[in-house]
């Protein structure tokens, strides 16, 4: 897998400490993104899933995996592999994406939807510069929704976590 950079002890990419796996490559390079060398997908360096899961697993505090960017869903295999590995241990799992719930689900590929259903929570649509904010958690920009993915799911439509 093609990583921009992994962070242990994350508090600002979901709830409690997390281990924040930021892939390489977006092809949605939004203006105004905080991880802008993240977009071309020939950058970073490349890692073996087992040898970021090695990681992921190996600090006992940590309290979930959250998978951002670049576009985890670009590479959704690799993401879907750490997603379940982090599911085996007890964590939970949020992603970020610049697509939403509605077009992953409807028109993702067949890896993407499986690694949507992998997911606890998804944090999604585009980061618009004009819709910036500090002032909502786990999010850049007021359109972005943080959405429960096993219900949303089992509605057929997105619900949101409450703030």
């Amino acid at each position: 897998m093609r990583i921009y950079g992994l962070v242990q002890d994350s508090i600002v990419d979901g709830p409690g400490f997390r281990f924040s796996c930021f892939v390489q490559g977006c092809p949605h390079r939004c203006p105004g993104c905080h991880n802008p060398d993240s977009h071309d997908p020939g950058g970073g360096r490349e890692m073996a899933v087992e040898e970021v899961a090695a990681q992921l697993l190996g600090n006992p505090m940590t309290d979930g995996l959250t998978l951002s960017g670049g576009e985890p869903f670009a590479q959704a295999e690799d993401c879907l592999a750490l997603a379940r590995a982090a599911h085996a241990h007890g964590l939970n799992v949020w992603s970020y994406s610049g697509w939403t719930f509605e077009h992953l689900r409807d028109r993702g590929s067949e890896a993407q939807r499986a690694l949507l259903a992998e997911l606890d929570v998804l944090v999604d649509g585009p980061f618009l510069l004009e819709e910036r904010t500090l002032a909502l958690p786990w999010r850049g920009s007021r359109n972005q929704r943080v959405i429960d993915v096993p219900a949303s799911l089992a509605a057929g439509a997105a619900v949101l976590r409450p703030d």
